[in-house]
């Protein structure tokens, strides 16, 4: 096959030499310039290896939206009219054989199967909050985990397995307390999940794809999101159970295709003096023929194939170089407050009068946009203006909610509830690219590990709240829109990065940022 498609293709191998040879006279071949180029036919190969990796964000959705239902505080009716009326009634000053649950299933949600209708928002909200902290912790444990160690693959394969066997475990859970214990191991075990496969397809790509590509896994997360809306409705007569079941079980059987068929990082490779193997990847993922990438990696400067020459880094790195540390401080300033509002907006959606299936899947909905408009931006608007501008009509949207909501506009809130969620969603995809730009192959995994560690702190913050707007009506809508604003404003910090091309090591990061500070200076 090969021997018949080399004269075909003959003429265009040699222009491609050709424009290589005029380049590296100008300027040094690197391994970043062979990825850029030979990548940059995006064809159906890398859309499908972009997808497959994306399918484990799909799977990401279920575990942090379930307790949405799983936890929800179900609908009862009195059996007792004599001392019992719905209207007025509270079932803490009731007696037990005054009412039942609706539908008469006791385990149709963890609250009527654990007895948590009459305890503290506090014990009711636990098992989410458990969750949250799980994430945390082991996002931040297993950021340690040096870029070098594993692999890209690896780790996404392993958090998606984690993840789908702790949540089979959930089902298992016979009080409050091993039940708040297992969320507290699927939060540790998904925690990088988003992490890894982000960074995994990043450095699969060039840079001129890279907005659009990077909102393909996004968007099978919110569809992961609205599926979940709908297996939950299915399954709304059934166990809570059985919707941990529904949904880990897939995503036990979606890792056997990951392990199989997804390719490692060829930036990662590389850095690992295996140039070999990622040779091999670009080859498998680029639609140029193989003699045209030979023709590139020979013009490879020698000592860069030299492992020993390739440095190591790790997350301490962030401590020890002033702007790494300021960088990944004002990324994480900046998605704490938009996870306030991306997890917390969800949760809080449930104290305006509308139903909650239809809330969840509208908010699922209106994400879907997000992914058409994020890349038009991207490529129009440089990275600083267009965060900046979002956090702030974001925040304008979450006090305007709390507002109407006050005076009774129940249906005009909502309408700004959706607002809210639609530019905490967009941000966030604005951030997760600029994030990527920002950082280095060699800690890039480790900087996208604290941007979700940011973003998972934020949402941590949510059900309790969320929880004082029962108290308060929607003032958490206000909290949220603050927080997103007020913090978005540290995004005049960051340096800008449109149209710039990723670096490898810290020291060409530098390198860079020095280059474009005396241009502008200049």
């Amino acid at each position: 096959m090969t021997d018949q498609s080399e004269p075909l293709l003959l003429s265009r191998i040699c222009a491609d030499d050709s424009d290589v040879n005029d380049r590296t006279s100008s300027e040094e071949l690197t391994f970043d310039s062979i990825v850029e180029q030979s990548l940059s036919d995006f064809g159906f190969w890398q859309l499908f290896q972009v997808v497959l990796v994306g399918l484990a964000l799909f799977f990401d959705a279920f575990p942090i939206f379930i307790t949405v239902y799983t936890d929800a505080y179900p609908t009862w009716h009195c059996v007792n009219h004599t001392i019992c009326d719905h209207s007025t009634s509270d079932i803490c000053k009731l007696p037990r054989s005054a009412w039942e649950w609706d539908g008469g299933s006791k385990d149709k949600t963890v609250i009527s199967e654990f007895g948590l209708e009459c305890s503290t928002s506090l014990l009711r909200g636990m098992p989410s909050s458990a969750f949250y902290i799980g994430a945390i912790v082991g996002g931040f444990f297993l950021a340690l985990i040096p870029d070098g160690s594993l692999g890209r693959k690896k780790l996404v394969l392993f958090s998606t397995f984690a993840m789908s066997v702790t949540s089979i475990f959930v089902v298992f859970s016979t009080n409050v307390w091993i039940y708040t214990t297992l969320k507290f191991a699927i939060g540790f075990t998904r925690s990088q999940t988003w992490s890894y496969a982000l960074v995994l397809i990043s450095e699969r790509v060039p840079t001129k794809w890279r907005p659009r590509v990077t909102m393909i896994p996004f968007t099978l997360f919110v569809l992961g999101f609205m599926s979940l809306s709908g297996v939950a409705y299915l399954a709304r007569h059934s166990s809570w159970r059985y919707l941990y079941l529904y949904t880990a079980v897939p995503a036990a059987f979606y890792c056997i295709f990951l392990y199989l068929f997804a390719l490692e990082s060829p930036r990662w490779l590389h850095l690992q003096g295996n140039n070999e193997e990622a040779i091999v990847v670009l080859k498998s993922l680029s639609s140029k023929n193989k003699a045209y990438l030979e023709s590139l990696v020979s013009k490879l400067p020698l000592e860069q194939e030299a492992v020993e020459a390739l440095p190591r880094y790790s997350i301490k790195d962030f401590f020890f170089r002033k702007w790494a540390f300021r960088r990944i401080l004002v990324v994480m300033v900046i998605l704490f407050g938009m996870g306030m509002s991306y997890y917390g907006v969800p949760l809080a959606a449930r104290d305006i009068d509308v139903n909650i299936y239809l809330s969840e899947t509208l908010n699922a909905v209106v994400e879907l946009p997000t992914f058409i408009i994020t890349p038009f931006i991207l490529e129009r608007v440089n990275r600083r203006s267009s965060v900046l501008v979002n956090t702030l009509l974001g925040g304008a949207s979450g006090v305007l909610c709390f507002v109407l909501s006050v005076f009774g506009k129940t249906g005009i809130a909502f309408a700004f509830e959706l607002g809210t969620f639609f530019c905490a969603r967009t941000g966030f995809n604005l951030m997760a690219v600029y994030m990527v730009e920002m950082f280095p192959t060699c800690v890039r995994s480790s900087a996208t590990m604290m941007f979700r560690q940011a973003l998972v702190v934020g949402g941590a913050c949510c059900p309790l709240i969320a929880s004082i707007g029962r108290d308060l009506p929607s003032v958490s809508f206000a909290i949220f829109g603050v927080a997103m604003s007020g913090l978005g404003l540290f995004v005049l910090i960051l340096p800008e990065t449109k149209g710039s091309s990723l670096c490898d090591t810290m020291e060409e990061q530098e390198k860079r940022d020095q280059t474009i500070n005396t241009s502008n200076c200049c």
